[in-house]
């Protein structure tokens, strides 16, 4: 069965695969988020080494799965002649342009961190409700990591890469399972905070896994934009780093940390480097 499903996934046109990677990192979401039914209050130190988890994976993702192979496509298109440009400077815009984007939908599209008052929501004023913008804070933590997924699917079907060994079904795939694994977690982490503020089970795990619904969309687009634009892979692949090490300094450390589990959380955040890290070499 299993390798039917892999013949069947190889065979497939790149955005689909992108599509299906997307899918299967909202559904473990919404698998984590369903840890609502069985648990009635969030243990802090659980939580923050999750969150210290997730950080460890999206650097790590952000370096091996993305920078490293943009740099090193960068140095091949100069050595054959399709670009002038220093072999550094297409991840350097590219990482730069990922993190200020980030930082410009941090401020313009109204959230709030997990255990902040509503006062302290960041973003645009608005009058919504606490949860809707709980779920767009975390939402807005998957936007990178759905691009991420969508590039390195578009990366290894262009066809003038097929015969380049920096981009491999199995970095796309180590990249995908990653994130899905930080995505567990990641989906009690919303779906628990819900529950506490008294919504029923059901609605807190709703709106949990509906915070990963962005990952299939951006999953897709990054894919098509690769697909179409082959020269702006290393800008794409850097972006997408940018964006994800933006959300893990400016949320996901920080919110891992006020706890007080700082012990905790770093040694989830060593932890989620080293799987990510084994996932990348392993299957790439």
């Amino acid at each position: 069965m299993i390798e039917i499903i892999k013949i069947w996934f190889i065979d497939q046109h790149p955005i689909i695969q992108a599509l299906v990677a997307g899918l299967f990192t909202w559904i473990i979401t919404a698998i984590g988020a369903g840890l609502v039914f069985f648990i009635n209050s969030s243990n802090r130190k659980v939580l923050d080494i999750s969150l210290g988890f997730t950080g460890g994976v999206m650097i790590a993702a952000s370096f091996w799965s993305l920078l490293a192979p943009a740099i090193e496509y960068a140095e091949m298109q100069k050595e054959l002649g399709l670009s002038n440009l220093p072999s550094w400077l297409a991840p350097t815009i590219g990482f730069f342009f990922g993190a200020l984007f980030l930082f410009v939908l941090d401020k313009i599209i109204p959230h709030l961190h997990l255990f902040e008052k509503k006062a302290n929501a960041e973003g645009v004023n608005t009058k919504w409700q606490k949860t809707i913008l709980l779920v767009l804070a975390i939402a807005l933590h998957n936007i990178p990591e759905g691009l991420a997924v969508g590039v390195a699917f578009g990366a290894i079907a262009s066809p003038e890469l097929i015969n380049v060994e920096i981009f491999t079904l199995g970095s796309a795939v180590a990249l995908a399972i990653g994130i899905g694994i930080q995505n567990f977690p990641e989906g009690f982490a919303v779906s628990l905070p819900l529950r506490r503020q008294g919504l029923s089970k059901f609605k807190s795990w709703q709106w949990g896994q509906l915070s990963a619904i962005v990952e299939p969309i951006f999953a897709v687009i990054g894919a098509a934009i690769v697909l179409q634009v082959l020269p702006v892979l290393p800008y794409a692949l850097a972006f997408a780093a940018g964006a994800m090490i933006f959300i893990v300094v400016e949320e996901v450390i920080p919110e891992s940390q006020k706890g007080g589990n700082t012990d905790l959380a770093t040694m989830g955040l060593i932890a989620g480097f080293i799987v990510m890290m084994t996932l990348d070499v392993g299957l790439g």
